[in-house]
């Protein structure tokens, strides 16, 4: 930190409350965004916590002046929180930025119009950044992590006074995201759906008055939320939605949502590209994808096995792994084209043993009950039409279509 004079102190601390005070007469939201941006380590903002640490009494310049006093208890909390920000101390920084927030979303509350919305983002998003880093600081001090869960307590304070009429209702879509957010990031996603129910339901909100941006990334969470659920339908027409709106130039958010519809897609039998996988570095799908199109179970458990941590975290595994229904399907309709082409007349009937054989050379050990089981589970699925002839230990497939296709509905639907 250079040198800050005292009197260089207490201008820079006098200019910032001039221009916040200015911001909220002339309603101007923009520099009040600015102003509140921790978290872009601006320097404007490092100079004016530079000047707090030197000056130690801001409070007593907030009184000199009714402009000033007028927002005392906004500004106080305010440059509480950044003092200890910059110095590192993000625990005590988020609990000034708590009480500050507080403040300042009573101050909207009485507000008559919009103007602050786009402020009220920014402190939306600041508390919730601030609680992560104040957690990873208790964590890391051997202490229980608990601000971003007070964080949740806040922003869905903020939901409730934008979740009404008028004109600040289309800010709680943008404040719904936050909430999604950290529910995600402390798994309990199960808090989304009180959110949910409110946006989806509730007569005031018409969605497509929300801005675009917060659109996409309402449709992405619910769309993972879908995802873990096994609603594939619907996890498609969300996730599809964000794809389609999400700013093209914005290819880290493009591949995010990809990651959660590419399995989504490969569950309905729609294969991607290897272009568009390559594209956005979805290098994880491509053995997933080869697999599917082969009919290769060996390829398939190697790529959910290379990838598995990856899956893991991203919550997507056991969908991928409930593939291999499809890779058998495969598999059957190869053995099915290459017996048609060998011996045409019996075409239609498949030993098991041959198809136990074929798995042994994909170094998959299976006896002859293992093997009826699957395709047992394949009819009743209706990936195979046809049927079990038990005895004679052969699979009796339909000469009309026996193998049919998904076309964009999940197995067994």
């Amino acid at each position: 930190m250079a040198y800050v004079s005292m009197g260089e102190a207490h201008r820079r601390i006098t200019e910032y409350m001039n221009r916040f005070c200015d911001a909220v007469s002339y309603q101007d939201s923009s520099t009040l965004c600015r102003l509140l941006s921790f978290s872009s380590n601006s320097p404007p903002l490092l100079s004016l916590a530079d000047a707090l640490n030197v000056f130690q009494d801001a409070s007593s310049l907030i009184r000199q002046s009714d402009k000033f006093s007028e927002h005392g208890e906004i500004l106080a909390h305010l440059f509480r929180s950044l003092q200890s920000y910059r110095v590192g101390n993000l625990v005590e920084a988020y609990l000034a930025f708590e009480k500050f927030a507080n403040a300042f979303v009573q101050e909207f509350r009485n507000w008559e119009s919009a103007w602050a919305l786009e402020a009220l983002y920014v402190v939306c998003y600041e508390v919730r950044i601030l609680a992560e880093k104040a957690d990873k600081e208790l964590t890391s001090n051997g202490k229980s992590p608990e601000k971003l869960k007070a964080a949740g307590s806040l922003l869905m304070k903020v939901f409730g006074v934008l979740a009404g009429k008028g004109p600040k209702r289309v800010g709680a879509l943008y404040v719904t995201c936050q909430l999604f957010k950290t529910y995600f990031k402390l798994g309990t996603v199960n808090l989304c759906r009180s959110v949910i129910r409110s946006i989806e339901t509730a007569r005031i909100f018409d969605f497509e008055e929300f801005p675009r941006r917060d659109r996409v990334t309402y449709m992405y969470y619910t769309g993972r939320l879908e995802v873990f659920n096994e609603n594939f339908l619907a996890a498609d027409t969300k996730l599809s939605y964000a794809l389609q709106y999400c700013n093209p130039n914005r290819e880290r958010n493009i591949r995010m949502i990809l990651k959660y519809l590419i399995p989504v897609k490969l569950s309905l039998g729609i294969i991607p590209k290897d272009e568009l996988l390559r594209n956005y570095n979805l290098h994880e799908y491509i053995k997933v994808v080869q697999a599917l199109k082969k009919g290769d179970l060996r390829l398939l458990r190697h790529a959910l096995q290379e990838h598995e941590d990856r899956f893991l975290r991203s919550g997507v595994y056991l969908v991928l792994e409930k593939l291999e229904l499809q890779v058998y399907q495969r598999l059957m309709k190869k053995i099915y084209i290459i017996q048609k082409q060998t011996d045409p007349a019996r075409a239609h009937q498949l030993k098991l043993e041959v198809i136990a054989k074929t798995l042994r050379w994909l170094e998959m050990d299976m006896d002859l009950d293992e093997v009826e089981c699957i395709m047992t589970i394949l009819i009743y699925k209706n990936l195979v039409k046809g049927y079990l002839a038990h005895k004679s230990k052969v699979v009796v497939l339909s000469k009309q279509d026996p193998f049919p296709k998904l076309n964009g509905k999940p197995v067994g639907s």
